[in-house]
């Protein structure tokens, strides 16, 4: 099996709007930029996909030795999508999406189950931060609200078992100020 990891990258210097509230615009690029060189490390030594329409992202991923997607149709799915093919026409024989704001990722291969839809949950288990699929199935992403009841949906309509793996480094994504008060009480804590 072939694994590879897509990760969708919108922009570093417009990351993080949710927490306009909480950090300054260099602090939101900064956060998303550590934020993602975690997630890209966290992949490896598995072929990684950096999804983006920026040119600073896209110079960013070639410097970790990323693959860049050119992607400049706004979504996530749409981007997803584009990851999903680049990956497949260079072999992978299975896909794992990574969203790039998990800023305690350590490890996606744990991730992949061969012949299996396997995904990690948000810590609300609302979204679907970590998703893994064969290729060439028939499955197709669907992020938003409730993405991750969206997605166990979709696998089981094409036949497809679907495995749940709770894994506290990956449920924790960056998009509020409570995400950000949950990352410093597990920084203080691991401390």
């Amino acid at each position: 099996m072939r694994s590879a990891v897509v990760i969708p990258i919108k922009s570093f210097t417009v990351a993080k709007g949710r927490l306009a509230d909480t950090l300054t615009p260099a602090q939101r690029a900064e956060l998303a930029q550590q934020c993602a060189a975690t997630v890209v490390q966290a992949a490896q030594e598995l072929p990684v996909y950096v999804v983006c329409a920026d040119t600073q992202v896209a110079q960013w991923a070639r410097e970790r030795g990323a693959h860049v997607v050119d992607c400049q149709t706004p979504g996530l799915d749409v981007a997803v999508n584009a990851g999903r093919e680049a990956a497949e026409t260079d072999g992978a024989t299975h896909i794992i999406v990574a969203h790039a704001d998990l800023p305690l990722a350590t490890s996606l291969s744990h991730v992949v189950r061969e012949g299996c839809v396997s995904m990690v949950p948000d810590r609300h288990n609302d979204g679907t931060n970590v998703l893994s699929f064969p290729a060439g199935v028939n499955f197709t992403t669907a992020y938003g609200p409730g993405s991750f009841d969206n997605h166990i949906r979709i696998a089981e309509s094409l036949g497809l078992t679907v495995e749940i793996i709770n894994d506290e480094s990956l449920a924790l994504d960056l998009d509020t100020a409570d995400d950000l008060g949950e990352l410093a009480r597990r920084q203080k804590g691991a401390s």
